[in-house]
């Protein structure tokens, strides 16, 4: 029951268990795309396809999957081995693999359906910057999409060790109330010195110095933001140092020739001392 993935894939008796949930069909091209009859059982898979087969109830929505596999071992290894042996192949899980074990093996997909909504549960592919930077955004909503601080489904991590989080000072400049911190997740470590953060992610031992504003971003392990700094809509790589009076995100001419600067203006920061 605790892993109800599994326990799927074992009644079923199935040698690989997909799972799957739907998307709009407009996302076809960066997934790979499945149909599946009345059992469950996949019967087609696209790899992300210009023209996909929707859903036959909703033709506005793909079934698309998501990466999450359980297999049977013995009948992994032997189609790999097969694989391995054919030179008319790519080689490649979703190309080849995946269609070779529809064809030949008890292929099933299991829905990805939250119980308490009894919809399609919360999943994003972070393989970009901008689905990494929107997906943790999504997390400071007053009522978040996935709730993180669920303590029947806890997440199970490494946590540094370190001291709470300490927000120090506080000073009103220039119509902004510094030492504030506002729909944010400060993690252990880090220290907010009479700064003002708003809508970011702080990883643990941010530190953030005087008269310093941190909005929309995500700031990594060790970042420090110097004294008189702006910062928006940006993602900081571990161990950036941030100099006194710099702007990051408030011009996207000057930031792209230092830095990546994505279609939608977020500006990542690559690990390293200083910028």
């Amino acid at each position: 029951a605790d892993f109800p993935l599994i326990a799927y894939h074992l009644k079923v008796k199935a040698d690989l268990t997909i799972a799957t949930i739907q998307v709009d069909k407009k996302q076809s091209r960066e997934f790979g795309v499945i149909q599946i009859n009345d059992r469950g059982q996949i019967t087609g898979f696209q790899e992300k396809p210009a023209v996909p087969k929707s859903l036959p109830h909703n033709p506005d929505a793909v079934l698309i999957n998501m990466g999450v596999y359980v297999f049977n071992t013995e009948i992994l290894v032997k189609r790999l081995i097969e694989d391995a042996k054919n030179k008319d192949t790519e080689h490649d899980f979703g190309k080849n693999i995946i269609p070779l074990m529809i064809k030949k093996d008890r292929v099933f997909s299991f829905s990805f359906i939250d119980k308490k909504t009894k919809k399609p549960g919360y999943w994003r592919d972070v393989g970009t910057l901008e689905a990494y930077w929107e997906t943790s955004m999504d997390m400071l909503a007053p009522e978040p999409p996935l709730d993180i601080y669920d303590s029947d489904w806890p997440i199970l991590t490494y946590e540094e060790s370190a001291m709470p989080a300490r927000i120090e000072g506080h000073a009103e400049k220039d119509g902004i109330m510094y030492g504030s911190v506002y729909n944010s997740i400060l993690s252990r470590g880090c220290i907010i010195r009479t700064g003002y953060v708003e809508r970011s992610i702080l990883s643990p031992r941010v530190t953030v110095d005087s008269f310093s504003t941190v909005t929309d971003s995500i700031l990594m392990n060790n970042v420090t933001v110097g004294r008189n700094c702006r910062i928006q809509r940006a993602i900081i790589d571990k161990g950036v140092h941030i100099p006194d009076g710099t702007d990051i995100g408030y011009n996207a001419k000057a930031d792209s020739k230092r830095f990546t600067v994505t279609d939608s203006g977020i500006v990542v920061i690559p690990k390293g001392p200083f910028v």
